[in-house]
């Protein structure tokens, strides 16, 4: 699997023949200015929750790609130019590419304009070159516990850890516990004031942890 990091909490995952882009928030991320946005491509784009740094770019992206938008009814009925969808909450699907399941996150959901967004959630893939996990927006719950027992042995995750919003560096190791996960891919930190983190220390706590912590660019690539 290639994993491609734009920033913030959006990313990309390329895996058997298939671009899986996450939570489209490239235009309003000062850290992304370099990213030439109508270059990405995308076959499914999956949104966690309906907050602006996760959906900003849906309309744009989704018509840009043709992409399939798997999220909630909510946050699919507000992204008015988005033509193919597939409505989740927590539950699973098979698709023809492998399962995708919606998992809970401990988070809000609204729209800039207050509008509901349905709940806030995270995904798990199942593929046939792997499984991954994303977790959304969240704080740490028992609920990721199930994921190892019921749901998938991962291959890698990735968690939000800039705290203030989510969990932060140490809640995000708790997280890989439960979760059964050692190989972690950081988002959501360094993009705002409120979620700047020394990254150095929080790779070196995985570290101690017996984790890796996997922080990338705004534009990087790596294989999985």
């Amino acid at each position: 699997m290639k994993f491609t990091y734009y920033g913030h909490s959006c990313f990309l995952v390329e895996a058997d023949g298939l671009k899986f882009l996450f939570d489209p928030f490239i235009t309003g991320n000062p850290l992304a200015t370099h990213i030439d946005i109508t270059k990405i491509q995308a076959d499914y784009i999956l949104v966690s929750h309906a907050h602006r740094a996760h959906t900003e770019d849906l309309d744009r992206l989704a018509v840009q790609t043709g992409a399939t938008v798997i999220a909630t009814y909510e946050v699919i009925a507000k992204a008015l130019q988005v033509q193919k969808f597939h409505a989740m909450n927590y539950g699973a699907c098979n698709f023809d590419f492998g399962e995708v399941r919606m998992v809970p996150a401990l988070h809000s959901s609204a729209f800039p304009d207050g509008t509901y967004g349905g709940s806030a959630g995270g995904f798990i893939l199942k593929l046939a070159s792997g499984n991954f996990y994303y977790s959304g927006d969240t704080g740490l719950n028992t609920d990721m516990q199930l994921i190892p027992k019921y749901y998938a042995k991962l291959d890698f995750a990735v968690l939000p850890i800039g705290g203030n919003f989510t969990m932060n560096v140490d809640m995000a190791i708790v997280a890989s516990d439960f979760i059964d996960c050692n190989k972690i891919i950081g988002v959501h930190y360094n993009t705002f004031e409120y979620i700047k983190i020394d990254t150095q220390q929080a790779v070196d706590k995985f570290a101690a942890s017996g984790k890796e912590l996997l922080l990338l660019n705004a534009g990087q690539t790596i294989e999985l």
